[in-house]
């Protein structure tokens, strides 16, 4: 077996123990070997006990096991386009699937997310969408990664300072180093920092307030981050996103006024 394998299995064998699953746990090929060491590390060890010691607790988790690297598999490493950076899943039952600011289908759309569907019809004149479902994104390259990956349920914030944050630097290291340009769509202070490090002179960063709104008008509304980031994705051959969400068939709207 050679290294890169062995790394492969590594990688693949700690992320299943991680998620308490077995062979349901989803992560991209093009993720195990490089995020490999990452897995195996203290922190994720630590990570794992507290995950396993919450859950021994009656403690619900969100998002599902088998949910903690959506980010991951729908976005391939080798495909990414533009990276989107959260802090931590929503907590409220059935919102977090995995990607930051989506929502499953069906559930109401979040206000940060209606903010940013303001910015996008502002933007690029797209009409509001009537869900909150971001795989559409996700399956075109754009990384929707949260700094933590797991909630307790009802307690925001509830798993910060356990091991995550640690993991997902790595990661928004390993795309800062794409030759490849990048958009970095860093929207408010907290994500400043996470990716503080970006090199601006291959990659475009693109800073703004937080979509919230408490802060939306603090300087993310009239931002225009999407047509700035299909310009530059089109200038360097990588083509635009279609930000454009589709209608999901058979699932209510769940629109926030």
């Amino acid at each position: 077996m050679g290294a890169t394998e062995c790394a492969r299995l590594t990688g693949l064998c700690a992320a299943r123990h991680l998620a308490g699953m077995s062979d349901t746990i989803k992560l991209d090929e093009s993720w195990r070997a490089p995020l490999a060491e990452q897995f195996a590390a203290p922190h994720m060890q630590g990570l794992k006990n507290f995950l396993q010691a919450e859950k021994t607790a009656g403690k619900r988790i969100f998002p599902k096991g088998n949910e903690y690297f959506r980010a991951l598999d729908l976005t391939p490493l080798d495909q990414v386009k533009v990276v989107i950076l959260g802090q931590d899943p929503y907590h409220g039952e059935g919102q977090a699937h995995g990607l930051c600011f989506s929502v499953q289908p069906g559930v109401r759309t979040p206000p940060s997310l209606v903010n940013i569907y303001k910015e996008m019809e502002t933007d690029l004149g797209i009409p509001r969408a009537r869900h909150g479902f971001l795989e559409h994104w996700a399956k075109q390259g754009v990384l929707l990664l949260n700094s933590v990956l797991t909630v307790e349920m009802s307690r925001a914030a509830s798993h910060q300072g356990k091991g995550w944050e640690l993991f997902t630097d790595a990661i928004v290291r390993l795309v800062a180093q794409k030759e490849e340009p990048v958009v970095f769509l860093l929207w408010g202070a907290y994500a400043q920092r996470k990716a503080s490090f970006v090199d601006q002179s291959r990659h475009l960063v693109i800073k703004s307030a937080h979509p919230s709104p408490l802060s939306a008008h603090n300087g993310f509304l009239g931002s225009r981050p999407f047509s700035k980031a299909n310009a530059f994705l089109e200038a360097n051959g990588r083509g635009a996103i279609d930000w454009a969400l589709p209608e999901l068939d058979g699932v209510q709207p769940g629109l926030s006024l």
